[in-house]
């Protein structure tokens, strides 16, 4: 089978993660891969921000668990790094833009022996002031939204098989 497809088959979300640190050379080849995503009219109008910094994560982790009211262990599952998608918010195909970076970003770190998973719990919160405080710490634009996040490590377990639907094609030839 090609490469892609199976990488495409055999991705699974990771949601526990070893200690070992991701190299500067992996996360840059992840960022590469979220740079050449499709945009809508090739806009482009999007930032990934790398964050491998404990003490940012667990900074980051904190506001959301109050925002959220999430449990005292919320914490991207013990992620060894993120990268935050975020766009323009004046740019209407903003959160489709990310969804593809992040998917080739999942994809790559797949390859890579990563494991990943997305966290969504910045969508539609990004400006309580709590929050938007934490992300121009991150240097994230004020002008851009997050629309979701890779939590990247190396995997301490295995992903769950994936059933997939078969009931989902129509052809009309």
């Amino acid at each position: 089978m090609n490469e892609v497809l199976e990488a495409i088959k055999t991705r699974r979300s990771i949601r526990a993660f070893t200690d070992k640190k991701i190299s500067r050379e992996d996360l840059e080849l992840l960022t590469d891969a979220a740079r050449y995503a499709p945009s809508g009219l090739n806009r482009q109008s999007w930032q990934f921000t790398v964050v491998q910094n404990t003490q940012m994560l667990e900074k980051l982790a904190k506001v959301i668990r109050e925002e959220l009211n999430r449990g005292a262990d919320y914490n991207f599952y013990g992620a060894n790094a993120l990268i935050l998608a975020s766009n323009d918010r004046g740019n209407p195909l903003g959160m489709q833009d990310c969804a593809c970076a992040l998917e080739n970003i999942f994809l790559a770190a797949h390859s890579l022996g990563l494991g990943s998973v997305w966290i969504n719990q910045l969508n539609g919160i990004c400006d309580v002031p709590s929050i938007r405080a934490v992300l121009s710490e991150l240097d994230v634009p004020e002008s851009h939204l997050v629309y979701g996040l890779a939590a990247l490590g190396y995997p301490a377990e295995n992903g769950r098989p994936a059933n997939k639907k078969d009931d989902v094609v129509e052809w009309v030839l």
